[in-house]
């Protein structure tokens, strides 16, 4: 995001979840906030798996989405893929890493990957 506002409170969130983990009341305060930025600057893609995000933390109390895989469309064939991501579920990180791809909306592969995130999110 381009907004220096939203730049900060993204890296409040980041120390927030390596100081207290995923603290639902302030975080989902912080994730609805950034949300608003993000209605701002008019990204709805990002608005989207924000709103996703911050639903399925008071559902859940928890992040239950894996990061998405690089190698993902390699390995389809591969069953392990699948067990070895879903049993190395990590949610802090793995929301650290949607948080932080929103730090940046330039880069191509960030995009994918909130796009890849929002998929999740929706078929969770």
């Amino acid at each position: 995001m381009e907004n220096s506002k939203a730049i900060k409170l993204i890296d409040k969130i980041l120390v927030n979840l390596d100081e207290t983990g995923i603290n639902t009341d302030s975080l989902i305060t912080d994730i609805k906030e950034l949300r608003s930025y993000a209605l701002e600057q008019q990204v709805p893609l990002v608005v989207k798996v924000l709103r996703l995000t911050f639903e399925h933390i008071e559902a859940t109390e928890s992040f239950m989405i894996s990061i998405p895989n690089d190698d993902a469309i390699e390995d389809e064939e591969d069953v392990e893929v699948d067990e070895t991501e879903t049993a190395e579920l990590n949610p802090v990180e793995s929301l650290k890493y949607v948080i932080a791809l929103t730090r940046n909306l330039n880069n191509k592969s960030n995009l994918a990957d909130l796009k890849e995130y929002r998929d999740l999110l929706n078929a969770y």
